[in-house]
């Protein structure tokens, strides 16, 4: 999985999940930026070039489903990946995860986010 010079945002308004997720995507050599909320990470994605958006769903300020659809918007290519520790019985929660590249249920295990990264970055 040739992973070289790729760069994720991770999007996660809880810091010790947010450290969690960026120290695992360490030990997979893929170094990441850390945005507290959706226009956190929206300023982020106009200064710097991401290879995936890592984002949790359930924010203050913007959801992650909202971030999701903005971020299409900008860079329809770009790879965005949603994280959740809730039920997703919500009609506009199975929407986003219809529109999204990717999800990942909270916990979520080494092997959770090395599928996820196999799925995108696999040359």
């Amino acid at each position: 999985m040739p992973t070289t010079g790729r760069k994720i945002l991770v999007v996660e308004d809880n810091p010790n999940m947010s450290s969690l997720l960026a120290d695992m995507l360490e030990v997979f050599a893929i170094q990441s930026v850390r945005a507290v909320d959706g226009r956190d990470a929206l300023s982020k994605v106009d200064q710097h070039d991401f290879a995936m958006v890592i984002t949790d769903m359930r924010m203050p300020k913007m959801t992650g489903t909202e971030l999701l659809v903005r971020l299409k918007e900008k860079r329809p290519d770009m790879p965005v990946v949603l994280i959740s520790g809730f039920s997703l019985a919500d009609a506009d929660d199975q929407a986003a995860v219809q529109l999204a590249d990717g999800f990942l249920s909270k916990p979520f295990r080494m092997n959770d986010i090395r599928r996820i990264l196999e799925q995108h970055f696999t040359a």
